[in-house]
C-alpha cells in the first residue's frame, strides 16, 4: 500500500530538487510497499541492521521459511540454533528474540504510537535491546508512514547522497542533513527513491 502522501510528495520534491526529479521519472513503475504486521516491520529491521538490501532480503527469506507465522510466540518456540542457520549472528537472535518477548509481555504497546511524535516514538522503541536509531527510523518509515524522517546513520542514504550530490565524494552528517532541509515535509519519500537508485529492487522492512 502506497501512503496517501506520496504523489503530493513526489510532485513537490520535482518542483524544487532536479536530481530527485530525475529519480522520481526514472523510477516511476516502482511503488513503495511495506509490512501489514507489525512485529515483523521491526524484525525485518532487526534483520537488516548493518547488511546489505540484497543480504537482508536473502536472511530475512530464510527466517520466513521456518516462521510461515512471523507472531511472537512464533519466534520465541523457534530453537535459536534454528535462527542462526537461516545467517542470524548470536546477537540478531537474542534481539528477535527479545523483541518478542516485548511484545509478549505488553511492554510495547501500539495502541499509543499515532499519538506519539516521531522522536517521541523513537525514544520509546529504543529502549528495546536490539533497537536503536535506525531499526526505529525504518518502522516510521515502513510501518507508521511517517513522511519526514531523514535516516542519517543509513549508509544507503550517505552513498546515494554523496553519489547524486557531491560526485560521490563522502559528506558529513551535517552536510547531508542540510541538503535534506530542502526535502522538508517529505524526506521520507526522498530517502526512498535515494535507497532505490542504489538498488535493482526496492528496500522493504
Amino acid at each position: 500500500m502506497t501512503p496517501i502522501y506520496w504523489q503530493q510528495a513526489v510532485t513537490e520534491l520535482s518542483s524544487h530538487d532536479p536530481i530527485l526529479c530525475r529519480l522520481f521519472q526514472q523510477f516511476s513503475e516502482v511503488s513503495f510497499e511495506q509490512q501489514s504486521n507489525t512485529f515483523a516491520t521491526l524484525a525485518r529491521a532487526i534483520v537488516g541492521q548493518q547488511i546489505s538490501v540484497k543480504a537482508a532480503a536473502s536472511v530475512w527469506k530464510r527466517v520466513c521459511a521456518v516462521l510461515p507465522e512471523m507472531t511472537p510466540p512464533a519466534l520465541m518456540a523457534v530453537e535459536p540454533d534454528i535462527l542462526r542457520n537461516c545467517g542470524l549472528s548470536a546477537r540478531k537472535t537474542s534481539y528477535l528474540q527479545n523483541l518478542a518477548s516485548h511484545f509478549e509481555n505488553g511492554l510495547l504497546r501500539e495502541t499509543s504510537w499515532h499519538d506519539l511524535s516521531d522522536e517521541e516514538l523513537i525514544r520509546q522503541l529504543v529502549c528495546v535491546k536490539g533497537i536503536g536509531r535506525w531499526t526505529a527510523e525504518m518502522f516510521l518509515i515502513f510501518h507508521l508512514h511517517r513522511p519526514d524522517v531523514l535516516p542519517l546513520d543509513d549508509i544507503g542514504l550517505q552513498r546515494a547522497v554523496s553519489i547524486h550530490y557531491n560526485g560521490g565524494l563522502p559528506m558529513h552528517r551535517h552536510e547531508i542533513s542540510a541538503i535534506a532541509q530542502n526535502w522538508r515535509p517529505w524526506r521520507s519519500v526522498a530517502t526512498w527513491y535515494l535507497w532505490r537508485s542504489l538498488d535493482p529492487f526496492p528496500v522493504i522492512y
